[in-house]
């Protein structure tokens, strides 16, 4: 209300100045046209009041802009017969006038409904879009194609719905991913603790060397689980402080050293000398590590896992290389998302959880980076972060 009481005397003082200015008016004549254009004014409050009351009252879109359209039409009315009773207007002019008025309450009333038709229409679309998703129909879509503020109302539920059903497919994925790397772990360590339990175990230390692989890669699992829990949360905070990223790279080759000796890879680091840049050390440690063990997997045996530093500029980058068939053009357009590996049969002699590579990106991004696959031989993959933050 107290917009449309500051638009009406707004629109009260342009005509009086429009009247003051086009208009010869005699001592005579202003009075008379300021109480005119004053109860015109509190009647078109009046009315429009009204009107809005009774629209927001309506069940239908239609209906309420047809008595806005009318209620125009009513105040229109009402200025020219009051400036008829004021002998402003002549008898003549006035019959035009009123013609013209019931002509234009005719085509007010059809623009109405050719406006309301499709506005109508596609609100009907956006409330069945949102009923669908509020039934847990989350692929519902409005397929509204508008440039206004409807059209933007309804492509902001699209993508809100996209984004549901983006999270409920991750969530379903997050569930079964999670109870297939747990199960076998859980399977072999409920056997071999039977085993063990009846003295059937015919060697009592490997199958504790067992038990305790099993229970290692189970806390894996729930460390890199947790840790991708703060990443996607956002409360994965970095602990600066200035470290040489050809040291972390050392300390990485040698945590990966025993898996690479196991299959007879080399691991190795080329630097231009020291690399200082300020960063989180355990955070890229691990993005380090993550990367490593990605490529020694995936490197055939004997063969060669790479660690290239360089700098350019302010930033600095690392290109992790192994001597494997690469990333397929499948993998590597998913290769960062959670629980994506390139073995589908998911067996942990051949890769974890699939949450190595998202760990990296987290880490990466966190530190102001980037990180990604290159389109050559084997496997390469590389992380650019800026040296100074």
């Amino acid at each position: 209300m107290k917009t449309l009481a500051w638009g009406l005397v707004i629109a009260l003082v342009s005509g009086l100045l429009i009247a003051e200015l086009a208009m010869n008016l005699t001592p005579n004549d202003r009075p008379e046209l300021y109480v005119v254009f004053g109860a015109a004014t509190l009647l078109s409050f009046a009315g429009a009041a009204a009107a809005l009351r009774i629209g927001g009252h309506l069940r239908s879109l239609r209906t309420s802009l047809q008595v806005v359209a009318l209620a125009a039409v009513a105040v229109t009315g009402v200025v020219v017969g009051l400036a008829a009773l004021t002998m402003f207007i002549e008898p003549h002019d006035l019959t035009l006038l009123l013609v013209a008025l019931i002509l234009g309450v005719g085509l007010g009333g059809v623009v109405a409904m050719a406006v309301a038709k499709p506005l109508t229409e596609h609100l009907a679309a956006v409330s069945s879009a949102a009923s669908r998703v509020a039934a847990g129909d989350l692929s519902a879509r409005t397929g509204v194609d508008r440039s206004d503020e409807l059209g933007e109302v309804a492509r902001s539920f699209d993508q809100m719905a996209a984004r549901l059903e983006t999270s409920d497919e991750e969530r379903r994925l997050l569930t079964a991913s999670i109870s297939h790397d747990l199960r076998t772990p859980l399977a072999s360590m409920q056997a071999a603790v039977e085993a063990l339990q009846d003295g059937l175990a015919p060697d009592p230390p490997g199958y504790l060397r067992g038990l305790s692989h099993d229970i290692d890669y189970l806390r894996r699992l729930v460390d890199d689980l947790f840790l991708m829990s703060r990443i996607d949360a956002g409360s994965y905070h970095l602990e600066m402080s200035e470290v040489d990223l050809a040291e972390l790279a050392d300390e990485a080759v040698e945590a990966v050293a025993p898996a690479a000796a196991k299959r007879r890879i080399r691991l190795d680091v080329a630097t231009p000398g020291r690399v200082g840049i300020s960063a989180d050390p355990a955070a890229i440690g691990r993005l380090f590590r993550n990367l490593l063990a990605n490529a020694v997997r995936h490197s055939p045996e004997g063969g060669r896992v790479r660690i290239e530093l360089a700098r350019t500029g302010t930033k600095v980058s690392a290109l992790v290389s192994d001597e494997g068939t690469g990333f397929s053009l499948e993998v590597r357009a998913r290769a960062f998302e959670r629980f994506v590996r390139a073995d589908d049969s998911r067996n942990r002699d051949t890769g974890g959880a699939g949450l190595g590579l998202a760990i990296a990106k987290g880490i990466v991004e966190a530190h102001g980076g980037s990180i990604e696959i290159l389109d050559a031989g084997g496997g390469q993959v590389r992380f650019t972060i800026p040296a100074d933050r």
